[in-house]
């Protein structure tokens, strides 16, 4: 191979002209992605002992007035305006809304040289999800309207520095709402708030860093310090992040993969030996059946409608199942077709491409139950039709336990799965009957699924619907987790782990010559508990916004407010850089989009993909600030600041050329072989992928068939369950604006879905206020004051946005076996006020009588 920069540094950050064609997969052949596995970094033996320690609950209503810096959005409204759902998905509505958010944050000069570099071959990674990128020609404008405000966001050319501090205590901060923080600017300078300081201060980096190892090394256990990750980190900075906190000793490593696919990542380790999807973008165009469930992609992952859109037209038909019909899966009008002269007046005057063929509005947590649906009906097919429907031929040759599976699902009632779904017989045939004469099926979900109580029993079905169909391995059919964060899939490659494997450790042992910690760590759920019981004393964290993510937000806060010690890296600021510890640092850094001037000249860092496609990342925007440090150089600063003559790491040379870590991860981690090579290819490369190779990675070489007993949930005749949702306008916790445009919600954030005849039951008219609280184990957690809004969702499901609704999940509520928080299931009553609140006003009115 050629030499890397990390012995030629002047070829550092410089890309060979190399042809594309080289790493593109002939549509209906898989992609070459070498033959070694490659870590995934999930457990195939889940948590089984995680959430049985009960927790008390917070008083949430007192919290804002006995703390002056609020862990919860303010109160305040911001004017509703309701208008009738959209059916169609993106349109020259998005591309005005893109070209707003872009120029109206990063100028237009800015702006628009960031757009047209966004997920190019010889540009940035979109720092928003982790939808791949064509592996051969991609568009001028290869970037969604998602992608459009993220980079807006992350390339906004407002500043706030010392002086901005200096004006705003943490307490006036905490009454800014959430996109007001979020637009307040970019941080410029690294800041501290030491013990009794109501503000923010400017401290040099040299001090930041000795602060930082003063408070790591006055620990009496490196167990007592949390090291937390945002999926938005590139591999480079994760993969030096793991190494520096396992050189100080401990494996805490929660990140928001605990959050967000935990549950995913379980069951397939489990079930097809790889915690990741089976398919690539390529499998899309060859499918004869894509399944969507549990995902908003008109929203979410707004560039998966160009992958279906084309589905559509090769003549693969499309099941949608979720509790609401979410305008990216009824419609879609493609941005690009409006630059095509045969398709431009079509995009202009229609209604798009018609993306679902079968709805199936399933009640939240019945998705175990459809699956169980189908596949019975399945059966019934096949003895109707003998050797047509099922692959007798791969499920003797590639799976196990399917007697066994088979007996629990005749075991299964079609009462059960009629109550539990929400969904008729008949109508679960229909969706039978589209799938029996196929093969190429592929399906998707999202944390509609991860994150419900049922999710590794849901998935486990998914799986189990793919090996009766012989749907694994093949072109044009596997399974599709989609990834919510651009790189939390890389992460978790890179290490960013609490229960890693020992051929991990042992690997990193001998790379850096020490001995690293092999005793597991705490995810994000336990490192909640461990805070609030003073186990955890210091909490640092890359990127991310771990208080509003993570459940149950005032159990967070009070927790963080014990702490000795919380650091955050963050670009901008949020509302989890305002509940912090003793002492707390807010250190300013790079974003994607921008240059990376170390040592040896430019540096790139690289993301994966929900493809397990790993490609580079290079910035080509001036830096926000002088001040502001890479998250590379802020790793590797706190690394030499607290481990000292303790490490034989060269963290110099990983600050100063990233291809030194390249060549360390190289070496460490199976499928990375050639990093610095494969990574300059346009497009990147392939990780290694067992499943899309019928390669089966389990502990008995098998892809296993889940045998679980069905279950059931249920709740009082007055209760509700609450599901979260992201509005339009948002991606994870940060918030760009108060809308929700495809379901019909502007200037307001603080509303809750509920079906028509569930409010005609409470008594609660369209406006009005309620209150909403939750019920766990004898726990009650309260939300005053939220906006009751009809909408077409399953009766007794309701809806709110995170994560403004976070505060009512309980910590302890979280899947089987995953450990994840269940955002999916909350059991709540509603009850009404005796105020609603009128059209685009802030100050609701009283109402005279309730009807």
């Amino acid at each position: 191979m050629e030499k890397s920069p990390a012995q030629e540094p002047d070829k550092a950050g410089k890309t060979p002209e190399q042809t594309a064609s080289n790493n593109v997969p002939v549509s209906g052949q898989r992609p070459d992605q070498g033959t070694a596995p490659t870590n995934d970094h999930y457990d195939n033996g889940g948590k089984p002992n995680a959430g049985t320690r009960p927790m008390h609950a917070p008083d949430t209503l007192s919290a804002k007035h006995n703390h002056p810096v609020l862990a919860q959005p303010p109160e305040a409204f911001t004017g509703l305006t309701l208008t009738e759902p959209s059916k169609v998905a993106a349109g020259i509505t998005a591309v005005i809304k893109s070209m707003q958010f872009s120029w109206g944050e990063a100028g237009l000069a800015r702006g628009t040289q960031a757009l047209l570099k966004l997920n190019q071959k010889d540009g940035f990674d979109c720092s928003s999800c982790a939808w791949p990128d064509p592996d051969d020609h991609r568009s001028v404008a290869e970037f969604c309207e998602n992608g459009a405000k993220a980079t807006a966001s992350d390339t906004d050319h407002r500043t706030i520095g010392p002086e901005f501090f200096a004006r705003h205590s943490l307490a006036d901060l905490s009454r800014f709402t959430d996109r007001d923080l979020n637009n307040a600017g970019r941080i410029t300078h690294p800041l501290a708030k030491r013990p009794g300081d109501t503000h923010y201060r400017q401290i040099s980096w040299p001090e930041a860093f000795q602060l930082v190892a003063d408070e790591l090394n006055a620990l009496h256990s490196p167990d007592e310090a949390a090291f937390y990750t945002s999926g938005k980190v590139p591999n480079e900075p994760a993969f030096a992040y793991q190494l520096f906190v396992r050189e100080f000793g401990t494996n805490n490593l929660p990140d928001c993969s605990n959050m967000c696919h935990e549950s995913s990542g379980t069951t397939l380790t489990n079930t097809v030996g790889l915690g990741k999807g089976s398919v690539t973008l390529n499998d899309f165009y060859e499918a004869e059946v894509i399944i969507i469930m549990g995902q908003n992609p008109g929203t979410n992952h707004p560039r998966m409608l160009t992958a279906l859109q084309q589905a559509k037209r090769n003549g693969a038909q499309i099941i949608s199942i979720n509790p609401l019909m979410e305008a990216g899966l009824n419609h879609f009008k493609n941005p690009q077709d409006f630059m095509n002269p045969l398709r431009a007046l079509g995009a202009l005057l229609g209604d798009g491409t018609p993306i679902t063929d079968l709805w199936l509005q399933v009640k939240v947590n019945g998705d175990m139950a459809v699956l169980r649906g189908i596949m019975k009906h399945l059966l019934e097919a096949e003895k109707l039709n003998l050797g047509m429907v099922l692959d007798h031929a791969f499920i003797q040759q590639y799976t196990a336990h399917y007697d066994e599976f088979l007996q629990e699902l005749r075991n299964t009632s079609w009462e059960d799965i009629e109550e539990v779904s929400g969904i008729a017989r008949e109508q679960l045939r229909e969706a039978a009957n589209m799938l029996a004469p196929k093969k190429r099926i592929i399906t998707c979900w999202a944390m509609g699924l991860t994150q419900q109580k049922n999710a590794v029993y849901s998935i486990g079905e998914i799986v189990n619907l793919h090996l009766l169909k012989g749907a694994v391995g093949i072109p044009g059919a596997g399974l599709c987790p989609v990834r919510g964060h651009s790189n939390v899939q890389g992460d978790r490659t890179m290490g960013i782990w609490e229960r890693p494997r020992k051929e991990f450790v042992d690997a990193l042992g001998k790379e850096f010559s020490f001995t690293p910690p092999y005793e597991h760590g705490l995810d994000s759920v336990e490192t909640a508990k461990a805070m609030h019981d003073g186990r955890i004393k210091a909490f640092i964290s890359m990127g991310g916004n771990y208080l509003s993510a993570m459940a149950d937000t005032e159990f967070i806060a009070e927790g963080m407010r014990q702490l000795d010690l919380t650091v955050f890296v963050a670009p901008k600021l949020n509302r989890g850089h305002l509940v912090t510890g003793r002492t707390s640092l807010l250190l300013p850094c790079l974003v994607r989009s921008e240059v990376d001037i170390q040592r040896a000249g430019q540096q790139f860092t690289s993301c994966e993909n929900s493809m397990g496609v790993v490609s580079m990342s290079k910035g080509i925007l001036k830096p926000i600030g002088p001040g502001v440090l890479s998250e590379v150089a802020i790793v590797c600063g706190m690394a030499i600041a607290t481990l000292g003559n303790r490490t034989k790491t060269d963290w110099v040379a990983m600050t100063e050329n990233y291809d030194v870590i390249r060549d360390h991860i190289a070496r460490v981690i199976p499928g990375f072989e050639n990093f610095n090579a494969k990574v300059r290819h346009p497009g990147g490369f392939y990780l290694p992928n067992g499943p899309r190779e019928r390669k089966f990675t389990t502990t008995n070489g098998k892809a296993n068939f889940t045998v679980t007993q069905f279950k059931k949930h249920t709740v009082a005749p007055d209760q509700l369950v609450l599901m979260s949702l992201r509005s339009h306008d948002q991606f994870n916790t940060q918030i760009y604006d108060y809308n929700d445009r495809y379901r019909g919600i502007h200037g307001e954030r603080r509303v809750i879905f509920l079906n028509p005849d569930d409010m005609a039951a409470r008594g609660i008219r369209a406006r009005q206020l309620v209150n909403i609280t939750s019920h766990f184990e004898g726990q009650q957690r309260m939300a005053e004051r939220f906006v009751a809004v009809p909408y077409d969702i399953p009766r007794g499901n309701c809806a709110a946005y995170f994560p403004e609704m976070n505060v009512l999940v309980p910590v302890a509520s979280v899947a089987d076996v995953s450990n994840q928080p269940t955002s999916k299931w909350v059991v709540v009553t509603v009850a009404p006020l005796p105020e609603m609140l009128p059209e685009g006003t802030t100050q609701p009115e009283k109402l005279a009588t309730i009807a």
